[in-house]
C-alpha cells in the first residue's frame, strides 16, 4: 500500500489539458479577427453589390412640400384666384399690357440679382440696344433676356436648355437639367404654382446655379431660377393669358431660400400675392390714365400723338430717340408733341436735365 504521505510528479497521461490558463486572455470571436477570410460569396444575397453604397438620400423631400401645401390650402386658392383675374384684365387689354408688366418684374428681378438695371436702361436696351460706357453690357442683356422670357415664346417645359440659352450638348447641364425634371415630376400633385415654387427652391440643389448662361456671362441663380419658375406656374394652371406669374413686382420677400418647405411655401404664396396686387394696380392705372389722355388730346392732330400715346402706355419709360425709332415719326414731330402732353399734366419728365431725358405717363 502506497504512503498517501508522499506527492507523486508522474503526470496522469489520461488526463485532458484545461483550455485555457488564468493567465491567458479572454478569448476573441472570429468576427473581430481581420485576418480571417470574409464569408462565402455564397452566404451573400444576391441584391448586395460590393463595395460601397451610393447615398439614395432624395434630393428634395416632396412629401414635405405636399403637406405645406395642404396646410396652406386657403391662401393658395386665394392667389389662383387673384392671378385668374390678372390672367382676365390682359386677355381683354391690349398686348402692351403684357410687355409693361414683363419689363418692369425684369427691371425688379435684376436688382435682386446684383445687376440693378433701372427700367429706363433695360427700355433704351430693348429698343435700341444703348448701353452707356459705365454700364455693363452683360448686365443689360440679361435683363433684356428675363424681359423677352417673360413675355412668351419657349416654355421651360418644352426645352429647358434652349429657354436658358444654354449649350443643349453640355453633358453636365444634361444631367443637372434631368435631375431638376425628376423631382418636378415627383411633385406633379402640387398644385401648379406651389410646383413652381419647389422648382425654383430645388434651382441651387442640382447645381444649375453654377452654370454660365448668355454666352459666358456671369451666373445668373436668382434671376434664371425666378423667371423659370414664374412661367412653369402658368403654363399648367389654366391661366396662359397672364404668361408669368409675378414675383419681384414692389419687392420680392417670397424670393428667399430659407427655412422649412412649408415657411418657403408660405413666403412664396404671400410674395406673389403681393406682386400680382402690384401688377393689377398697374394695369388699372394705366387703363385709367389712357382713358384721361385720349380726352385730353382729343384736339390734337396728326398720326404722332396716338403714336405716343400706345409707346407711353406699353412702356413704363420712353425717351425722344427712342419714340422715333418705335414710332417712325421725326424727331421734331415727337419733341413737340411730347412738350404739350407735358405741359397738359398727362405724362412727367422724370430727369429733370436737359438731355438724356425720360419721359413717363402721369399714372
Amino acid at each position: 500500500m502506497a504512503d498517501p504521505r508522499k506527492i507523486s510528479f508522474i503526470e496522469d497521461e489520461s488526463a485532458q489539458p484545461p483550455d485555457r490558463d488564468v493567465f491567458d486572455p479572454d478569448p476573441v470571436d472570429e468576427e473581430d479577427l481581420w485576418f480571417l477570410p470574409g464569408p462565402d460569396h455564397a452566404v451573400l444575397q444576391s441584391h448586395d453589390p460590393p463595395g460601397p453604397r451610393a447615398d439614395q438620400t432624395p434630393l428634395v423631400d416632396v412629401d414635405a412640400w405636399i403637406a405645406a401645401e395642404a396646410a396652406l390650402a386657403r391662401p393658395l386658392a386665394d392667389l389662383a384666384l387673384r392671378v385668374g383675374m390678372l390672367a382676365a384684365r390682359l386677355q381683354a387689354g391690349p398686348a402692351g399690357w403684357r410687355h409693361r408688366l414683363a419689363l418692369i418684374e425684369a427691371a425688379d428681378l435684376s436688382w435682386l440679382a446684383g445687376d440693378r438695371v433701372p427700367a429706363e436702361r433695360l427700355a433704351l436696351w430693348l429698343a435700341l440696344r444703348l448701353a452707356g460706357d459705365t454700364e455693363d453690357a452683360q448686365a443689360l442683356a440679361r435683363a433684356g433676356w428675363a424681359a423677352r422670357r417673360l413675355q412668351g415664346g419657349l416654355a421651360p417645359q418644352d426645352d429647358l436648355a434652349a429657354f436658358l440659352g444654354r449649350q443643349s450638348d453640355d453633358a453636365r447641364l444634361a444631367d443637372q437639367i434631368a435631375d431638376w425634371h425628376e423631382v418636378m415630376g415627383q411633385g406633379a400633385k402640387l398644385h401648379p404654382i406651389s410646383r413652381a415654387a419647389l422648382g425654383f427652391h430645388l434651382w441651387p440643389i442640382v447645381g444649375l446655379s453654377t452654370g454660365h448662361a448668355l454666352g459666358g456671362a456671369a451666373p445668373l441663380p436668382l434671376m434664371e431660377a425666378a423667371v423659370v419658375a414664374a412661367r412653369f406656374a402658368l403654363q399648367e394652371g389654366g391661366t396662359e393669358d397672364a404668361l408669368f406669374l409675378p414675383l419681384a413686382l414692389g419687392g420680392a420677400g417670397g424670393l428667399r431660400g430659407t427655412g422649412t418647405p412649408q415657411e418657403r411655401l408660405r413666403r412664396w404664396i404671400a410674395g406673389a400675392d403681393h406682386a400680382t396686387r402690384a401688377a393689377l394696380r398697374v394695369l388699372d392705372g394705366v387703363r385709367a390714365w389712357e382713358m384721361q389722355v385720349q380726352a385730353a388730346c382729343a384736339d390734337l392732330t396728326g398720326r404722332t400723338p396716338p403714336q405716343l400715346i400706345r409707346l407711353l402706355r406699353d412702356w413704363p419709360l420712353i425717351s425722344a430717340p427712342m419714340a422715333e425709332k418705335q414710332t417712325g415719326a421725326s424727331r421734331a414731330a415727337i419733341q413737340r408733341n411730347l412738350n404739350r402732353m407735358t405741359q397738359a399734366g398727362i405724362i412727367r419728365e422724370i430727369t429733370g436735365q436737359g438731355r438724356y431725358r425720360f419721359w413717363t405717363a402721369s399714372v
